[in-house]
């Protein structure tokens, strides 16, 4: 039986766990849902998700990860009793990883243009709609995303994913705090600072803690396996709470100060901070052309972004590649190869969603194939299956506490406490059902 690749030390695996977490999620989505949801009170529910939510849930994804020593497609069938059928979602948690790939390659593509104009001082033309509205470079940059994920993952586990993503995540988080450093000394930062860090209780509505949630799970891209797959990669030496808390920490770390970085930067220079999706885009372009220096920033900046958002990407195709090679035996070059394919395909859905494709509106008017891949992950997938792993963990139908709580607690390190069990078994299943049903209800469907 050929041995399963293992990660080469520890800090590669929070890095490479937190790299996962971090992403488009917190330096894209987690500002401009903050400024839609009215700043300190949508933060405050958010981290309030990740303690209650967020944590509990993925310990208990990598406990399944590591016992099961298996990808998200197979991890089920090595712990499931004869006869049941908890591996079905290990292929609705593979469905999970294509669909957020059908997304996140083209914005991680529209990070990348950014960046390259910045760097090559063409950002007076520069716009968000007529970005998403050119094929040529939608299409082209998303096709570099998608082959330089799947080329470094080409190569073996300690010498491609691992080694690039430490210097990467380093480098992240460098930048970050040289940026935060910078906006904070605007003139409009306590004005922005307020808004982001002051809670305004009569704002916080059913609708942002249903926001705060989705959030949550699809920062930490719990759900569908995200977090399995590493925990599939590393020995038994540190329990699972302890590093959960760490990938927690830096993941929050990252989203905090994203909101650091373009809150001041919007109120000094009186731009719009519920403007939604285009907020990273047009909303500091717009600054870094007012600002002294402005291009070097600007390139620092969306270099920073394409970090966060290519941890994400070689995590999620590492996880999408496991799969596949355990379900056929395939080599990684080969692997590598009929993902890319398969993913780059899918991605043209979204890629040609604002040009070729306009006519597909899900949702209400203006919505896009985007919207359709992310109602999919954020609404549905990572919820239920979030849902599915803890009735999976908790419940002597499923692999069962006392195993959970075994695997969980292996090695050094802050133990998952045994008297957390009513919480898990039964209050937490039903705040995901509670929360996920209201979703539904509330959801803008014209």
């Amino acid at each position: 039986m050929k041995q399963r690749e293992q990660l080469g030390s520890r800090l590669g695996f929070i890095l490479l766990s937190a790299g996962c977490a971090i992403g488009c999620g917190n330096v894209w989505k987690f500002p401009w849902m903050t400024g839609q949801n009215g700043g300190g009170g949508f933060v405050l529910i958010y981290i309030l998700c990740l303690l209650v939510m967020g944590l509990p849930v993925m310990v208990m994804e990598l406990s399944v990860g590591r016992a099961a020593q298996a990808s998200p497609a197979r991890m089920y069938y090595k712990l499931e009793k004869p006869g049941q059928k908890w591996h079905i979602h290990g292929y609705f948690a593979l469905f999970g990883n294509v669909c957020l790939m059908a997304f996140y390659t083209v914005v991680a593509g529209w990070l990348l243009y950014y960046f390259v104009q910045f760097l090559a001082g063409h950002t007076a033309s520069l716009g968000f709609v007529s970005m998403i509205s050119d094929p040529g470079v939608n299409v082209l940059y998303m096709a570099i995303v998608v082959f330089v994920g799947f080329f470094v993952l080409s190569f073996n586990l300690q010498g491609g994913l691992e080694r690039v993503t430490k210097y990467m995540m380093v480098a992240l988080l460098l930048l970050m705090v040289v940026l935060a450093v910078r906006s904070v000394t605007l003139s409009g930062a306590a004005e922005g600072l307020t808004f982001y860090l002051m809670p305004d209780l009569t704002k916080i509505t059913g609708s942002t803690v249903v926001a705060a949630m989705n959030q949550a799970f699809f920062t930490l891209s719990l759900g569908i396996g995200s977090m399995a797959i590493f925990g599939s990669y590393i020995g038994k030496e540190h329990t699972l709470m302890g590093e959960s808390i760490h990938i927690i920490a830096l993941d929050s770390f990252v989203a905090i100060t994203a909101g650091l970085i373009l809150f001041p930067a919007c109120f000094t220079y009186n731009l719009e901070v519920g403007s939604g999706p285009s907020l990273l885009f047009d909303t500091m372009a717009a600054v870094f052309n007012n600002m002294e220096g402005g291009r070097w920033w600007g390139a620092m900046f969306f270099l920073f972004m394409v970090f966060a958002a290519m941890s994400t990407v070689f995590a999620v195709f590492e996880n999408i590649l496991a799969c596949v090679r355990e379900m056929t035996g395939w080599s990684r070059p080969k692997g590598s190869v009929v993902c890319g394919v398969v993913i780059f395909l899918l991605s043209l859905t979204t890629a040609l969603g604002y040009s070729v494709f306009s006519g597909f509106v899900p949702f209400a008017a203006g919505s896009a194939w985007l919207d359709l891949w992310d109602f999919l992950v954020s609404y549905n997938l990572l919820p239920l299956g979030s849902l599915c792993m803890v009735l999976f963990c908790c419940n002597r139908w499923g692999w069962g506490w006392d195993n959970f709580l075994s695997e969980a607690n292996s090695g050094k390190g802050p133990k998952f406490r045994s008297w957390l069990k009513p919480f898990c078994q039964y209050v937490l299943p039903l705040l995901i059902i509670f929360i996920y049903l209201y979703g539904m209800i509330t959801f803008p469907w014209r």
